[in-house]
């Protein structure tokens, strides 16, 4: 009966047999059931309950409260695919194990492994998937709610984006008199805050000329891509020789100064790491390293947007032995247990992230340590399934 039915699946790739096909039936089901389960739940935690509160306290209106909750809802059905490939798995070949079809199918000479690989074959298909919903979608969404949110609560106006104390110390090699040359401070960018693309309260502190350096203080700045330069209102420029004596001081109205867009780019970047794509927050370390900052917490960041996605493949690893391992049992017993290893999961993701962000392990290994320890313990539960 259910041959037949595989038979009269409506996909069919080059390479597939009937078992790839009906394996993979079988899993679709319980994997969409998880996405809307753990969507349901991740909704109701993360975000419904601050929106009504918001609706009730704040007068937030009940259409861009809608609007905010659909914005948000693509990064927790990113959250919510490895979650449902490890129910599916759970539920799917707990099912075939109870109802011998396992058995049956190691009888006509198929190994285990092969009865996994299609279960394998599609993590790897909703890893990649996740990774580009998470590169296209999942910023701008979740950029897009904050921008959206904040303008209702602040009255329909787009919100203004402002920073406090900006420093941004550039470095490069520095010639001395006497010829010698070494890696040091260039110069030193400072802004008391930054609104809108305006710098206000700068000084600068410019020691890219071997025998004088320079303090530049002003009241605004606004950079002009067009010349490539910084625009100094209202300031104080200060010349000072190598014994330390002021050699000129000049006060200016306004004032050119050739600063590349740099301390901008680094001013304007007030964005979390969800609402960037890889790219974006590869661009920011780089600003932030430049600038001396400490970005491990940044770099776990990054590595856990390639992580993550593989937990899909990890989780897949693991649910299948632990269902070919189990009787005939109900599905909620198999939705208990998923709910079990992803708490655990979770813990465990925590702990390495924030060991890596502290620096005991490096950002790399405490983004992927989570995901490469449930692979090894997927791997080796099945390789005792198959014995």
């Amino acid at each position: 009966m259910r041959a037949s039915i595989a038979r009269r699946l409506p996909f069919s790739l080059p390479g597939t047999t009937i078992m790839d096909r009906y394996l993979v039936s079988e899993l679709l089901l319980p994997f969409l059931f998880g996405v809307a389960a753990f969507a349901s739940i991740g909704m109701a935690i993360g975000s419904l309950f601050e929106l009504v509160r918001l609706i009730t306290e704040s007068g937030l209106p009940i259409l861009t409260a809608l609007q905010v909750f659909a914005l948000r809802l693509p990064q927790i059905i990113t959250y919510t695919f490895p979650m449902s490939m490890l129910l599916a798995t759970l539920i799917a070949f707990g099912r075939l194990s109870g109802d011998e079809e396992i058995t049956v199918l190691q009888a006509s000479g198929v190994s285990i492994y092969r009865i996994v690989a299609p279960t394998l074959v599609l993590s790897v298909v909703v890893s990649v998937i996740t990774f580009v919903f998470n590169e296209v979608v999942v910023p701008t969404a979740n950029q897009e709610a904050n921008i959206t949110l904040a303008r209702a609560v602040g009255g329909g106006e787009k919100p203004k984006f402002s920073k406090d104390n900006i420093l941004y110390p550039e470095y490069s090699w520095v010639t001395h008199q006497d010829g010698r040359r070494e890696f040091g401070l260039n110069r030193l960018f400072y802004a008391r805050r930054f609104s809108d693309g305006v710098m206000y309260g700068l000084t600068i502190l410019d020691y890219s000329q071997a025998d004088l350096n320079q303090v530049i203080t002003a009241d605004s700045a606004t950079y002009d891509p067009a010349s490539k330069s910084w625009r100094f209102h209202d300031g104080t420029s200060y010349v000072i020789d190598p014994g330390g004596n002021y050699r000129n001081i000049l006060r200016f109205q306004e004032q050119q100064v050739k600063i590349d867009s740099t301390p901008l780019q680094f001013a304007q970047e007030a964005r979390r790491p969800e609402e960037m794509t890889t790219g974006e927050l590869r661009r920011y370390i780089h600003l932030a390293e430049n600038a001396r900052q400490d970005v491990k917490g940044l770099l776990v960041s990054l590595y856990q947007k390639y992580a993550i996605p593989s937990v899909c493949f990890a989780f897949a690893l693991i649910g299948a032995p632990l269902g070919l391992r189990r009787q005939r049992t109900s599905n909620a017993l198999g939705l208990g247990l998923s709910v079990l290893i992803i708490f655990t999961y979770y813990i465990f993701l925590f702990v390495a992230q924030a060991l890596g962000q502290t620096g005991t392990l490096p950002p790399w290994l405490g983004a992927w340590l989570p995901a490469l320890v449930t692979m090894a313990i997927g791997a080796w539960l099945l390789w005792r399934v198959n014995q």
